[in-house]
């Protein structure tokens, strides 16, 4: 039995040309976390001084395990700010053994800092800190830092990020389309006002995501910095290359992790070794009592535009 998940992909060159596509790339949709790269780096830009590492877990979408932690703890402190300043809802850790290492400590409740948002929150107070922006507010889409995202999402996206609705985590989540999303990403790919940025999340990969997550590996197997949102989006940035946009219209996180793969085989970008190590990610198999009953195919075919 087969079934299938549509989707759009776009290929956009360093010279913010379209390469190759396939599906709608101009329906509408909200980016989610895969426009942490370009919110950090406003972030960074109005004076969050934040480190190699620091600007990694502000990027991240982090599992909630202690050195994720540690480093959103860091980023508020030298701020002289800590967990009651942060504006994300509380949660739990979203790697199940990260779960199990809290619950062992005896920790009771969920807690603000294990949101796996907490570290671009972080970012955004740090900044509104060093500018003396007010603190209670950072996450009105009217107040400044919110604005400076805003308008440099839709710069390097050439694309009106608004109107703007609230994502999972409580900020203003932008707006794009596949065709917008993949020109950010070829700009993370080469353009110096992104470097930081690409080089942490490509340097860092773990901190990122975690072992085993779609953009972790596809960071680790090849020369790029990827990201992915939630509802099925991944953007990832080929540097000095191209940029990759994905979105599974059905909302699946595997799918958009598949055909990102799958794109970056057809475009030439895997080394063997690349694409064994990504082999778990472009045919992850399905489980049926137990047992493997099938696995995912990707039949993604890039055309020119």
């Amino acid at each position: 039995m087969e079934t299938s998940h549509e989707g759009a992909v776009a290929v956009v060159g360093v010279d913010g040309s379209l390469q190759a596509a396939s599906g709608d790339i101009d329906r509408p949709f909200f980016i989610r976390s895969s426009a942490k790269p370009f919110q950090a780096t406003v972030s960074q830009e109005a004076g969050a001084s934040l480190s190699p590492l620091e600007l990694a877990i502000a990027c991240a979408s982090h599992r909630g395990f202690p050195a994720h932690v540690a480093l959103v703890s860091a980023v508020l402190e030298k701020a002289g700010l800590d967990e009651s300043d942060l504006g994300c809802p509380f949660g739990w850790p979203l790697a199940p053994e990260a779960q199990r290492i809290v619950v062992r400590a005896g920790v009771i409740g969920p807690k603000r800092i294990w949101h796996n948002c907490s570290g671009k929150h972080a970012g955004f107070l740090r900044a509104c800190a060093a500018q003396g922006w007010p603190l209670e507010s950072y996450l009105a889409p009217d107040h400044p830092l919110q604005q400076r995202v805003i308008a440099f999402v839709s710069e390097v996206g050439e694309y009106d990020a608004e109107p703007v609705g609230v994502d999972g985590c409580g900020a203003p989540v932008l707006r794009t389309t596949v065709r917008a999303m993949a020109l950010m990403f070829s700009r993370l790919a080469v353009e110096s006002r992104l470097a930081g940025a690409l080089e942490t999340m490509h340097r860092y990969p773990s901190l990122i995501g975690a072992n085993g997550a779609g953009d972790t590996e596809i960071a680790i197997a090849t020369h790029s910095a990827a990201k992915g949102g939630a509802a099925g989006c991944v953007g990832v940035a080929v540097a000095g290359r191209f940029g990759i946009a994905v979105k599974s219209w059905d909302g699946l996180g595997s799918v958009a992790n598949i055909a990102a793969v799958s794109a970056l085989d057809q475009l030439g970008v895997l080394t063997p070794t690349g694409a064994a190590a990504l082999d778990p990610i472009v045919r992850p198999q399905v489980m049926g009592g137990g047992a493997r009953v099938g696995s995912f195919e990707s039949r993604l075919r890039l055309e020119g535009p």
